[in-house]
């Protein structure tokens, strides 16, 4: 007995699509779903297995590294959240964004791509793509003028956040797109700032959404995991057969973790957001620190364009300290909730200093150009009590100074 998405009501919103979605039942009409722990399938007969290479059905699998039953009902409930016809599930975030690119680029490709990126990313764009005979343009994401001159009609794809990592800065979806499919390229974002929860990049023009799914969507710090959603189209023809033949699946067990968790991404997003709003109007203005960036603050530059695109600001603020990286040593250290951590979209709190961990293979001159200075720092909000976070952070401040 299986019941699939299509069973759901066409009505159903979100929330009910992150409970139900892709939800297939064994015979014993289980609540929870099953994880099938298996990497490989049993066929009734020799001509049922190669019908099933030739092509496989829906509730056909081969090999997990293929696809496997508790993998496939995160991808579908996935994809149904994020409103793209599919999804392939990745063995992490970074497994997802290289796929997705990997597989669509050859030699003598171009690809344009913001500058304001995680350093892994951009590993990928400057080291690896360029080594295959990729050329990458970088262009200053906010600039829909640099975009412009830069996107040319042998573009093969773009490429950005839709939130920068971690100076926050915002992309305008909608109008990138429309300038890349003049050309014929296609939109690749990664969203996993965003979530979506408060942006579905797909409605604003995106043709493939990435995210890491280690980030919000488990949510507790258990799990590695990615996620590319897309046309069925981008997915099975392009981006299956890359990854099915290169190894970076999803195992079923995190697919099972990443299941649950998406029941309550909902609600975890959302109180986030709503509490990463008041700790930065609580702290924006505040004496030690230079700035406070959150794009549902009205002092930030891009604020009407993240109150059209977004339903919430997001989980993260970044945090300038006074006095370099000396100060924000000093504030780490104080702090006594917050975590010191890499990881972002957590039910804790964390916070990381990208300068010396998540951005120190950059050069001094392209931090200082991407405005990532000795003393920013990158605060994800997590599921704790406003008012403690906010003492917390006070309390820190003082010390440092």
């Amino acid at each position: 007995m299986t019941l699939g998405p299509k069973q759901l009501p066409d009505h159903a919103r979100p929330r009910t699509r992150a409970v139900h979605g892709g939800t297939r039942r064994s015979q014993y009409g289980e609540v929870s779903e099953a994880i099938f722990m298996t990497q490989g399938f049993v066929y009734d007969s020799a001509e049922q297995a190669e019908a099933r290479f030739i092509e496989s059905g829906d509730d056909e699998f081969i090999y997990a590294r293929y696809g496997n039953p508790t993998v496939r009902m995160f991808e579908e409930r996935i994809a149904m959240l994020e409103g793209t016809e599919d999804a392939f599930a990745t063995a992490s975030g970074m497994a997802a964004v290289n796929a997705a690119l990997t597989s669509l680029l050859k030699a003598g490709d171009h690809v344009v791509s913001a500058k304001a990126l995680f350093g892994s990313c951009l590993y990928i764009l400057e080291e690896v793509l360029t080594r295959y005979g990729v050329e990458v343009t970088f262009v200053d994401g906010c600039n829909l003028e640099e975009w412009k001159a830069a996107i040319r009609p042998d573009t093969k794809a773009v490429f950005f956040e839709s939130m920068s990592n971690p100076t926050l800065e915002v992309v305008d979806i909608q109008a990138v797109s429309d300038l890349a499919h003049a050309h014929g390229a296609l939109v690749i974002v990664d969203n996993v700032f965003a979530t979506p929860v408060l942006q579905r990049s797909g409605d604003l023009g995106a043709d493939v959404i990435v995210y890491s799914a280690t980030k919000h969507i488990d949510g507790q710090g258990r799990a590695l995991g990615g996620v590319v959603c897309g046309t069925r189209e981008f997915i099975r023809k392009t981006l299956e057969p890359y990854l099915k033949h290169t190894g970076g699946s999803m195992s079923p067990f995190n697919a099972w973790v990443m299941l649950k968790s998406l029941e309550t991404l909902d609600l975890r997003v959302r109180a986030q957001a709503a509490t990463a709003l008041e700790v930065a109007e609580a702290l924006s203005g505040t004496p030690g620190f230079s700035k406070v960036i959150y794009p549902f603050l009205k002092d930030h530059p891009h604020h009407d364009l993240a109150k059209a695109q977004m339903q919430g600001g997001g989980t993260v603020i970044a945090l300038e300290l006074e006095g370099g990286r000396d100060a924000a040593f000093k504030f780490l250290n104080a702090l006594e909730i917050a975590v010191i951590s890499n990881n972002l979209g957590d039910a804790k709190s964390i916070i990381t200093h990208p300068t010396t961990t998540t951005h120190q293979r950059l050069t001094d001159e392209q931090r200082d150009e991407l405005g990532i200075t000795e003393g920013l720092l990158r605060l994800s909000i997590g599921l704790e009590d406003p008012a403690d976070l906010i003492a917390d952070l006070r309390q820190a401040l003082a010390a440092a100074s």
